[in-house]
């Protein structure tokens, strides 16, 4: 059982103990002191962000001139370099390459793929929905084409 010395039993100081190892520590910083110490923090932080807008303008104007010769450089390259489309117009007789670039699908194609390239793009180009007859009949003469070069 519990035993009893100075007045307080052994379970009763445990508790006291147990009790003391949670409690919330005084405050031992004062105001000022947490004031001044965010204070320094702000200022350093200040510093660190005008510092570095200093040392950006200086690396924008040290690269002035390569910036100028960068963008002079992507001026003079041509845009057809950067396009996904065919450059240029259609052959005065269709060839298989020709006719693949059409419907955009491998020279090499399957039955059922120019059929399905065929028709993805007719229904994009056909004249009764606003598109135009000349590319209308080429996409067909393209997919006759290639048809007429799987049977053989």
């Amino acid at each position: 059982m519990a035993t009893s010395t100075g007045g307080l039993s052994a379970l009763d100081g445990g508790e006291m103990m147990r009790y003391a190892e949670y409690s919330p520590k005084g405050s031992s910083r004062s105001d000022a002191e947490i004031d001044r110490r965010l204070g320094g923090t702000l200022i350093a932080v200040g510093l660190g962000v005008a510092a570095a807008g200093f040392a950006g303008r200086y690396a924008f104007q040290l690269w002035k001139p390569l910036g100028q010769m960068f963008s002079e450089t992507v001026r003079k390259m041509p845009t057809s370099a950067f396009s996904s489309y065919y450059k240029g117009g259609f052959e005065q007789k269709m060839s298989k390459r020709e006719a693949s670039l059409v419907l955009g699908i491998s020279p090499v194609s399957t039955k059922a793929k120019v059929r399905e390239a065929h028709r993805r793009i007719m229904v994009l180009n056909h004249p009764d929905k606003g598109g135009s007859p000349y590319l209308a009949a080429k996409i067909n003469e393209a997919k006759d084409l290639l048809d007429k070069d799987m049977r053989r």
